[in-house]
């Protein structure tokens, strides 16, 4: 900027179109010196093929991606723009440095370790963007690591979950890998941590190591009886540990770390405890197993992992993780700490989940009203949405506490551009043309989107009978509304011609049964009344299968009463009871076979192109590893294809999607076979969200 405002004064240019004269001056510079700095101190771009950004990897049923301008934001400003510069992290001896820069090529490596205990949430969302996203963001490399050191509450379907889920959102590890494959190593290093004088194998009770570190008024803190115990002492002791000499809780090694330190992680944080519970891939080979402040930081180091993205949870953990690094004098890792996504009105809890589906609130994990990532899928959300989300609130070390109705808003832009549109009515009310022939029929071709042409054309019957919603119609008019009453006339969504209501038939209720209408054509001469308003309908037409009847339409509310069920005394007792409406007998038009037809192979094409890709890719990266994954998770492109791929707009209605446990037979057939139905289909639709409602669909 100096240079610039210098030329400017410069008497020949001071009259130079600014923009020129900074384009021109820009353009020397990086002849000269090379491009500008980006990704924090001392960070130079290196040119590099262009490389999917986070937010624009299409997921397998994706059709539009975010502006690349805001992908560029989110991971070259703000928290993640400052991060080091690979081999940045500074390291006990200088070799170690070196050894890493050898070995990763100087490239960015991440990794995504979620525990195998339960099924992922919209939290979890943030940090696979955060961790695939940045490594995609510079040309570099995430892996998928399993931490998996709590063989008492993993379970195979966790496992196979996370990886489908990871997949869902669009990205491919670069290798899969588990805590559990360096166990020999990581017991090791904990004999030789006990060799250097920094582990030691204690017997106190809980109690005892609670008030030994100052109790709950963090007093002062004294060291147990057994730290100062002869190292060969510790040696044995950890020995017996492994050969089963103690049951659980009766030893455990500790890190010899500073009492006096006033950060709680450095106060002799547990390394190894006894457990006997056989683990999933080792089976009963341990009966020791490290603890996450052991494990975590080592495995980083064994994967040369050059930025380790966590949580702000994390923050006091940085300080044990590079104790216990330079202690062992490994390769270390630098730990940074973004803030984590909470969504408001909804629970996480992995414990109050499962108590919500064993109590049967709920379906199962992946109930459409829960935020667990199965769940959001189940409903219709699509990944690239969840994207969006997050990119959009952008990635800080202050932690957000997001409304759910804004998380619903960014589905809603989303589909707004990408879902096709159909007519859809949820309460059929009958209408009878009474001026039309019997077998009256007009053929009609409309777009299924009014701006995105790509989505192609539907063609739909209009005949003598038609329906339209029972909301659109009154017995009793009023002069502030436009839609359909006795003597009344209203338009009609991509039909000919507008209808005028004649007659009705009524229940004893007063509720009406059916109408008589007038199609407003013009060929009585008279003029063709104007309507204030236009509903949605289908029309009755068996031979060309017209309208397409759904089972089931399920309308999803907020699960919870209260903005904050998590901090209530008893968050059941704020269970909104009208949370789920289902209906029954709704109409769609006869456009939704082609279009679910098209969905899924469009899908199934992508989910095998892009698994035949990840194979590849994970084949080659698994070369020259000594760990085996025979029992690991394998991408498959059933991952990435299920019924919510079917997603449309019914005009005036919501955004809906075919849920899992509907079954369309067309769907399974070939691609020349006619879309349409078959016996023993079932039609069940789940609203993903309500359509965003301007002032003037209010008033009416």
């Amino acid at each position: 900027m100096a240079f610039i405002n210098s030329a400017k004064a410069t008497p020949t240019l001071r009259w130079a179109p600014p923009l020129e004269v900074k384009t021109s001056a820009e353009k020397l510079f990086t002849e000269r010196f090379g491009p500008k700095e980006v990704g924090g101190k001392g960070k130079t771009k290196e040119p590099k093929a262009p490389a999917k950004t986070a937010a624009n990897v299409p997921s397998s049923d994706s059709t539009a991606t975010s502006s690349k301008s805001a992908e560029r934001t989110v991971f070259e400003e703000g928290f993640l723009g400052k991060l080091h510069k690979p081999g940045g992290n500074p390291q006990i001896h200088p070799h170690l440095r070196e050894q890493h820069l050898t070995t990763t090529g100087g490239k960015v490596f991440t990794r995504f370790p979620p525990e195998p205990n339960g099924y992922l949430h919209i939290g979890h969302s943030k940090a696979i963007f955060v961790n695939f996203g940045y490594a995609a963001h510079y040309g570099g490399h995430c892996y998928l690591r399993y931490d998996d050191t709590n063989p008492e509450a993993e379970e195979a379907q966790y496992f196979e979950s996370i990886l489908e889920m990871v997949r869902w959102l669009g990205f491919e590890p670069y290798r899969i890998t588990y805590s559990s494959d360096h166990f020999q190593t990581l017991h090791d290093l904990a004999v030789e941590l006990i060799k250097r004088d920094k582990a030691y194998v204690c017997h106190c009770t809980g109690e005892e190591i609670k008030a030994n570190r100052g109790g709950e008024e963090r007093g002062p803190r004294k060291a147990c009886t057994h730290r100062s115990r002869p190292i060969e002492e510790s040696i044995a002791e950890f020995a017996g540990m492994r050969d089963g000499k103690y049951q659980p809780g009766e030893a455990i090694l500790r890190m010899k770390q500073d009492l006096e330190d006033g950060n709680p992680q450095m106060w002799d944080l547990v390394a190894y405890r006894v457990l006997n519970a056989p683990h999933h891939r080792t089976g009963s080979k341990w009966r020791i197993y490290p603890t996450y402040d052991f494990t975590h930081c080592l495995c980083d180091s064994f994967e040369n992992i050059s930025h380790s993205l966590c949580t702000t949870e994390f923050i006091t953990a940085r300080q044990s993780y590079d104790w216990l690094c330079d202690a062992l004098e490994v390769y270390k890792p630098r730990q940074s700490e973004y803030g984590r996504l909470n969504l408001t009105g909804t629970i996480m809890s992995k414990r109050k989940i499962l108590k919500l589906v064993k109590e049967k609130y709920v379906r199962g994990w992946d109930d459409p009203r829960l935020y667990t990532l199965i769940a959001l899928r189940r409903r219709g959300v699509p990944p690239q949405a969840i994207l969006n989300f997050v990119s959009g609130l952008g990635v800080s070390t202050s932690g957000t506490n997001i409304q759910t109705v804004r998380f619903e808003q960014t589905v809603r832009q989303y589909l707004e551009n990408t879902a096709p549109r159909l007519l859809m009515v949820l309460k059929p009310l009958k209408v009878t043309l009474e001026n039309v022939a019997q077998d009256y029929l007009e053929l009609i071709e409309k777009p299924l989107h009014p701006k995105v042409s790509e989505l192609g054309k539907s063609t739909i019957p209009f005949t003598r009978t038609l329906y339209i919603d029972a909301e659109d119609f009154r017995v009793q008019d009023s002069k502030d509304y436009f839609r359909l009453a006795p003597g009344k006339t209203v338009g009609l969504f991509q039909g000919p011609h507008p209808i005028t209501c004649t007659s009705y038939q009524a229940d004893a209720e007063g509720n009406a049964t059916e109408l008589v209408c007038r199609l407003e054509d013009g060929k009585d001469g008279k003029p063709v009344p104007k309507p204030k308003a236009f509903i949605q309908w289908v029309a009755e037409h068996a031979a060309s299968g017209s309208p397409v009847r759904v089972d089931e339409t399920r309308i999803f509310f907020p699960l919870f009463t209260s903005d904050n069920p998590a901090a209530e005394d008893n968050y059941l007792d704020h269970i909104n009871p009208n949370s789920e409406e289902v209906i029954k007998g709704a109409m769609v038009e006869v456009g939704f076979w082609s279009l679910a037809k098209t969905a899924i192979s469009a899908a199934r094409k992508d989910a095998e192109v892009r698994t035949a890709k990840a194979k590849a890719a994970i084949a080659e990266a698994d070369k020259g590893h000594e760990e085996q994954h025979g029992d690991a998770p394998v991408a498959t492109a059933d991952q990435l294809l299920g019924n919510e791929v079917v997603r449309f707009q019914g005009l005036r209605v919501g955004y809906f999607a075919l849920d899992k446990e509907a079954k369309l037979g067309c769907l399974q057939e070939s691609d020349t076979e006619a879309p349409g139905r078959r016996d023993r289909d079932v039609v069940i639709l789940n609203r993903i969200v309500s359509l965003k409602e301007d002032s003037g669909k209010s008033a009416v």
